[in-house]
């Protein structure tokens, strides 16, 4: 069988595409969890360095920017990969698999740092653009909030940007596709925790107790009716119960019931109305038990927005480097959350995907311990960074 041809890059940037590998594999073998990535922060330090970048360390606790600046315009362009792993064990079987038990980049930020690091590398040697050019280097993407974190730590006082972008791989997606979709293009992301509280009590005698798993289970039921019944039909919503813990005897009621949900909406509005909801059903239906229901609803990450004129600029720079058969123009919302969001909400920006490859070739879903970043497109995502950053600080 013939080995795949090439997927579309810079030459300059495949000729040193092997040493790129070799540290997107590194960093895939040393898997570091949110706000513990300082031997990736020390090797993207280190490399920036190298090829003239002024560094600043710190922001978000290891978050490391690159800043190079060129001419004497004073546009100011942010381009961000994370860094983060996810803790969970790899069964992959590659030879540069995880080094670390229970640790392994099962979402691709190993690649999204060496691709920006390939970017960085070739900016840096044909020095051809002109303005101020900020390359963002994020913790604790999983969850933890790095981007807000940065933010909070001054990032755009000490690093102002009129725009800001992000990648993420696609597994499924066909590999070096691109796709940007306008507006409202990835889900909020919160967690809700409801405590059923009731009486315990013996299982031969319930009506000396208050049984908080009947209650709870009501709320369970209850809860499905938001999206079918208090969403707009055309507005996407998502509530799902991932744990209920009550208990540990069979012949035991418990006093307490814990559920555990995650919640995603596409729009602001629909994420105030599944809070405002989940809140009055699991109050009103512990009531109907004689049981009370505390409610602790977190916001994590909101809906990632991206801005059209934004999208619009990346989009026509894939049509103008790959042609039409380059992107994929019918993309839907993806309801999976990302901090990036955080960054569009303080400037106009555009978070696009690359496509990781189907089936054997990079089609095993991200969050999986069988899980890979795809090597072959590490060349084109750097050489997107690359067209997208020669194209917003075009020399005049």
């Amino acid at each position: 069988m013939n080995a795949p041809l090439p997927l579309p890059a810079l030459d300059d940037i495949r000729q040193h595409e092997e040493e790129m590998v070799a540290i997107r594999r590194q960093i895939h073998a040393n898997p570091e969890l949110a706000y513990e990535e300082h031997a990736t922060a020390d090797l993207v330090a280190e490399r920036l360095t190298r090829w003239g970048y002024a560094v600043h360390r710190g922001l978000g606790g290891t978050g490391v920017v690159g800043t190079l600046r060129l001419g004497g315009s004073d546009k100011h362009i942010g381009l961000r990969a994370d860094m983060d792993a996810l803790p969970i064990r790899e069964t992959s079987g590659k030879p540069w698999a995880s080094k670390v038990f229970g640790k392994m980049h099962a979402c691709g930020h190993d690649g999204h740092t060496a691709m920006l690091l390939a970017a960085a590398r070739h900016l840096a040697a044909t020095r051809n653009f002109d303005g101020h050019l900020h390359l963002v280097f994020q913790p604790a993407e999983e969850g933890q909030a790095g981007a807000r974190r940065m933010l909070e730590d001054g990032f755009l006082d000490l690093f102002p940007c009129e725009a800001m972008f992000g990648m993420h791989n696609g597994p499924g997606v066909p590999e070096g596709k691109f796709f940007a979709i306008p507006g409202y293009a990835m889900a909020s992301g919160d967690t809700c925790i409801i405590k059923v509280r009731g009486v315990g009590g013996h299982g031969a005698i319930p009506q000396s107790a208050v049984d908080p798993v009947v209650a709870g289970a009501a709320i369970v039921m209850a809860l499905q009716s938001i999206v079918s019944r208090n969403v707009p039909p055309l507005h996407a919503g998502i509530v799902t119960v991932g744990a209920f813990l009550a208990g540990d005897a069979p012949n035991v009621i418990p006093g307490e019931a814990e559920l555990r949900l995650t919640v995603r909406a596409l729009r602001p509005e629909v994420r105030d109305l599944l809070e405002k909801r989940i809140g009055e059903i699991a109050r009103a239906q512990a009531s109907v038990f004689g049981a009370t229901a505390e409610v602790d609803y977190i916001r994590r990450y909101p809906v990632l927005n991206n801005d059209p004129a934004m999208t619009e600029l990346c989009k026509q720079v894939i049509r103008d480097w790959l042609g039409a058969d380059g992107l994929i123009e019918d993309a839907e919302p993806v309801t999976a959350s990302e901090d990036f969001a955080f960054f569009l909400e303080k400037v106009p920006g555009c978070y696009v995907m690359i496509g990781n490859g189907v089936g054997s070739e990079g089609g095993c879903m991200v969050h999986n311990p069988g899980y890979d970043f795809n090597d072959r497109v590490l060349s084109t995502g750097a050489s997107y960074w690359v067209h997208l950053a020669e194209s917003y600080l075009r020399k005049t």
